[in-house]
């Protein structure tokens, strides 16, 4: 029996299955989470529960609704696989308590986990997950097998259709269909399945990883570039998709490529979004977002005469704000995002189709909105990586920077000012520098904004190399000396480095005078030559 403290992080309970995660866990939190109800909500508390396409979700959900059951809580079951978008909004909508998904999001496949939404359809905030932490007691607390296996079943409601339902009347669907926009739909084998078929008709989608799949084809479902390969490819080689769009493990982020399947990172997404329902629906409200989002939605607000606050990492702190006030969009660089006219939480397929309403209502591609986005309101680019490292290697970077408080320079140029909201946040004239730990993984995540591409990335490996990251006698000192003589042509990714001999360039090898450090396994080689990608097949 296990006693071990349980701990949520930024968006959860998430550990590996079959080591933390297991079905005497989850029982400890889903009695923690009855206490907790019972206490807030009186004796005869509702929740609905919910699960994604993971390994063995289905039984984990089951586990959790016989425990609530058995302490006097009433379950409503979505009875399938459902996004958490859905259960966020089955919550509010069937005026529930709270709302509990099985799922780890946009984990690697070996993990699950347990998130609990607030009665008003988005994430808990700090004091209920606390309160619920407080709660986590010892296994031997928890009731007997005959006990839990003779609780009543729960009842069953049809979440996704619902949900789809919902989604339709906050959507121009009709227009997005009449228009005859073509879309590409990688789910990444999570909840996301079918549910932009159902809305747009099998003639307008072109679905990719649909299909169940517990393993992830061994990747983590997260929606960021370097996953994105296939789907950028098949909208390249497609005459007739406008785009692609896709979706993690449990459809609550969104990532998306234009007609020529260049990827469009969330922060230009989130400001597109901003752009349209200001101009184009004529909506206001306040900018919510996350410390390592873009600084352009400063200079939005500031034309438009719309506040911009910004919160500390984790959506939880957006959906508060969304709870309590009149906010248009609210949003996190990693493509969680919200906007008004839905419910208060992250919903990858809402904006996804939002931003397919915006190009057929201003009849304009994708890379075009684009455009006309950053000639309005100037340059931004950003560029984000995770670091993995032990957690007593995470812990010696963060106190280097503590003790130090901060870095005094960023790629050469001075630290005008370190914000300490969530992790370090370095300003400089050139753009701005962020190094934080994960919530819910050992990972180390730098962030990185300037006004051309290639300085994103001159920053984020300057600062590597600075933090002694590995030894500065191996490849992140080679990567330094990359930036400092050949700015020119900088390899942008890390990770187990290999070097290639020195050459001349060509489609078959990315070189050009020196060495050069790229992560084995990509499909292709990125540099930056001036503020542009360079890409050589490998």
């Amino acid at each position: 029996m296990s006693d071990a403290p349980i701990k949520f992080g930024t968006d959860g309970w998430r550990a590996v299955i079959a080591d933390d995660y297991t079905f005497e866990n989850v029982e400890r939190v889903s009695q923690a989470t009855a206490k907790w109800l019972k206490e807030d909500y009186g004796p005869s508390p509702e929740v609905v529960i919910g699960y994604d396409a993971r390994f063995l979700s289905p039984q984990f959900a089951e586990r959790a609704a016989q425990v609530l059951t058995q302490a006097g809580v009433d379950v409503i079951s979505s009875g399938e696989m459902v996004s958490t978008p859905a259960i966020s909004w089955a919550t509010k909508a069937l005026d529930c308590d709270a709302g509990i998904v099985i799922t780890a999001s946009h984990n690697p496949p070996e993990y699950n986990g347990f998130k609990i939404k607030a009665h008003f359809g988005g994430p808990a905030p700090p004091e209920m997950i606390a309160a619920v932490e407080k709660a986590v007691g010892p296994a031997s607390d928890l009731p007997s097998d005959e006990e839990r296996r003779t609780s009543p079943p729960p009842a069953h409601h049809d979440v996704r259709s619902g949900y789809l339902n919902a989604l339709q009347e906050a959507l121009d669907i009709d227009a997005i269909v009449n228009s005859g926009l073509t879309i590409a739909h990688d789910a990444m084998y999570g909840t996301g399945q079918g549910l932009v078929t159902e809305l747009l008709g099998e003639e307008q989608v072109v679905p990719l990883r649909h299909e169940r799949n517990p393993g992830f084809h061994g990747l983590a479902p997260e929606p960021i570039e370097e996953r994105l390969t296939d789907l950028s490819a098949t909208v390249a080689e497609s005459e007739d998709c406008a785009a692609g769009l896709a979706n993690d493990g449990d459809a609550d982020r969104i990532g998306m490529v234009d007609e020529n399947g260049d990827y469009v990172s969330s922060h230009r997404i989130l400001a597109l979004l901003v752009k349209y329902l200001h101009e184009e629906r004529g909506r206001s409200g306040d900018i919510v977002k996350t410390f390592s989002t873009t600084h352009l939605l400063g200079k939005m607000g500031e034309r438009y005469g719309l506040s911009v606050e910004t919160t500390p990492i984790g959506f939880k702190h957006i959906a508060r704000k969304m709870s309590e006030g009149n906010v248009l969009v609210g949003g996190e660089e990693s493509g969680g995002i919200a906007a008004t006219g839905h419910v208060p939480e992250r919903d990858g397929i809402y904006i996804g189709l939002l931003i397919a309403e915006m190009m057929v209502k201003r009849g304009k591609s994708l890379s075009a909105l684009v455009d006309e986005l950053l000639e309005e309101f100037g340059p931004h680019y950003n560029y984000r990586d995770d670091i993995h490292i032990r957690e007593d290697q995470k812990a010696t970077v963060l106190d280097r920077l503590d003790s130090k408080g901060g870095l005094d320079a960023v790629d050469g140029h001075a630290v005008e000012e370190v914000q300490t909201l969530d992790g370090f946040k370095h300003v400089t004239e050139n753009g701005w520098l962020l190094i934080r730990p994960s919530g819910t993984e050992p990972v180390l995540r730098v962030y990185s904004e300037a006004e051309s591409r290639g300085t994103t990335r001159t920053q984020l490996l300057s600062v590597l190399f600075r933090l002694g990251r590995g030894n500065t006698k191996g490849p992140y000192r080679r990567a330094l000396a990359c930036v400092e003589h050949h700015e020119h042509m900088l390899l942008v990714r890390f990770g187990d480095f290999h070097r290639i001999p020195q050459g001349r360039a060509s489609p078959n090898r990315a070189v050009q005078r020196g060495r050069y450090v790229v992560r084995p396994g990509l499909r292709k080689y990125t540099a930056v030559r001036g503020d542009g990608p360079v890409v050589f097949n490998r």
